[in-house]
């Protein structure tokens, strides 16, 4: 429901939308009513497996790239720049470039399950396009009465084509080839820092913890021996 909000397209001319509640619960109920269930879950598949890469690739290189800046901090310590300890900067680069790759390898799946899930507004789309066509058609040559009708309810019992990830992939190259699979890679590159604040925030805040832990403990055994 979010994604086909963000990606509904208004005329002016049209009455303004419900509010947002009221306007995301006649959405659903709308999906409900002409798709049954499954439309509330169009795009599952590839969504999951999405989900599953998009958080095995970027831990991965979070970690990776975590290690690597922490041996980098341990050498410069030793030539006597530094305490050895990664500062918010170095977070924030290690998360940053975590997130760039895992948006690079994965933006082509999220391509395809938006496109999945926008599928049935393209469908209508096409459908009142084709039938202001017809009227345009029957206007200009005068069909009206039964013949019009007849036509006018042939499309409307038109069934929709199926529509899975693969067809969902070939629409997406015949239109733009190879580039079509890393559509809004911009934006998304740009979203990234959302992430990269996260765990940089995390990541100060654990380190902070655990050297308050640490000198709570150093103080009870100071404590301790002076007892």
């Amino acid at each position: 429901v979010n994604t086909r909000q963000q990606t509904e397209r208004i005329a002016k001319s049209k009455p303004k939308p419900p509010t947002a509640a009221a306007g995301t619960l006649l959405q659903i109920l709308h999906v409900l009513r002409t798709e049954g269930w499954g439309g509330l879950y169009s795009g599952l598949k590839p969504s999951l497996f999405g989900t599953a890469a998009s958080q095995g690739i970027y831990y991965y290189f979070y970690q990776l790239f975590k290690n690597k800046a922490e041996a980098i901090a341990v050498v410069r310590k030793h030539r006597g720049r530094g305490d050895g300890t990664l500062g918010i900067f170095s977070w924030l680069v290690v998360a940053a470039l975590a997130g760039s790759l895992n948006v690079l390898l994965t933006n082509p799946i999220w391509v395809l399950v938006t496109r999945m899930q926008t599928h049935t507004q393209a469908e209508r789309k096409i459908m009142e396009s084709k039938k202001e066509a017809l009227l345009k058609e029957a206007s200009e040559n005068g069909l009206i009465g039964s013949t019009l009708q007849e036509k006018l309810d042939e499309l409307e019992s038109t069934k929709p084509h199926p529509y899975g990830t693969i067809h969902a992939a070939c629409e997406v190259y015949t239109e733009a080839g190879i580039r079509g699979f890393w559509k809004g890679i911009i934006p998304t590159l740009i979203m990234v820092c959302n992430p990269s604040i996260q765990f940089m925030i995390y990541e100060t805040s654990l380190k902070r913890l655990k050297e308050k832990r640490s000198a709570n403990k150093h103080g009870l055994k100071n404590v301790s021996a002076l007892e």
